[in-house]
């Protein structure tokens, strides 16, 4: 079982935050979206990549090539918000993050779209797997900035690439054994810019699913909440006896 809470933060009056799930006897899909754009138009380009993601890959017969799928989902999902985007001035330039895992037969692949992030907690620890589509993580791949200062960079919420900006996107997949996981969590950035890793891992791995999202959620507002906060988590496959609180 999953557990998933989206809180629209302190000071936002509209959550743009959006995630859905998809789970049967095949496959299981679990999606976060970011939105962004004037009026509501972040709120209608999150909740349209979702669910069209998931209709998308509902409708298709085999799951032989995961990545090939989710990729072309994604791809499928940003032409449709694209062309909604050129049919009113409310909605022109919106776009959102989107990061999706899909899962059949103890794989997952992970499509990534923006700064929403996927992370893992195996044998050794949390780890993040998605890599940000972001001013500031380029500013860390180049050596201009060190890890400590992206913490707090000015320009950290400047994202370089969204879903539904442009009639083509670029999408990173990452390919995971899930036997080798004991838990995956996918969140925006309102809560990945306020809590460090250690805090995460410690709470995910001291509660169950469900509480761990509340305590993740209302952790970040504390500390201040500027953002739309959106997080799921869910169990892997990895079966060595680790004694989670969660399980």
């Amino acid at each position: 079982m999953a557990g998933m809470l989206s809180d629209i933060g302190n000071i936002r009056e509209v959550n743009e935050d959006y995630y859905g799930y998809h789970e049967d006897f095949e496959k299981k899909l679990y999606i976060v979206a970011d939105g962004m754009g004037g009026h509501n138009a972040g709120e209608v380009a999150s909740k349209l990549a979702v669910d069209t993601i998931i209709e998308y890959i509902n409708s298709i017969c085999s799951l032989e090539n995961l990545e090939k799928v989710l990729r072309e989902a994604v791809e499928f999902t940003n032409k449709k918000i694209y062309e909604l985007s050129r049919t009113s001035s409310t909605l022109y330039g919106m776009g959102t993050t989107l990061t999706a895992c899909l899962i059949n037969s103890g794989k997952m692949v992970i499509a990534n779209v923006g700064d929403s992030r996927c992370y893992i907690v195996d044998r050794d620890g949390m780890y993040q797997i998605t890599k940000d589509h972001s001013l500031v993580q380029e500013l860390l791949d180049s050596g201009s900035i060190t890890e400590k200062e992206a913490e707090t960079h000015p320009n950290k919420n400047i994202i370089t690439r969204a879903l539904g900006t442009s009639p083509k996107v670029e999408v990173d997949t990452y390919q995971v054994n899930l036997q080798d996981i004991f838990k995956v969590m996918l969140c925006t950035d309102g809560l990945s810019n306020f809590l460090t890793l250690k805090e995460m891992y410690e709470i995910i791995i001291k509660n169950n699913h469900d509480i761990a999202c509340h305590k993740l959620v209302e952790l970040s507002k504390k500390r201040g909440g500027r953002d739309n906060i959106t997080v799921i988590i869910f169990e892997g496959e990895c079966k060595d006896g680790r004694d989670f609180t969660g399980q």
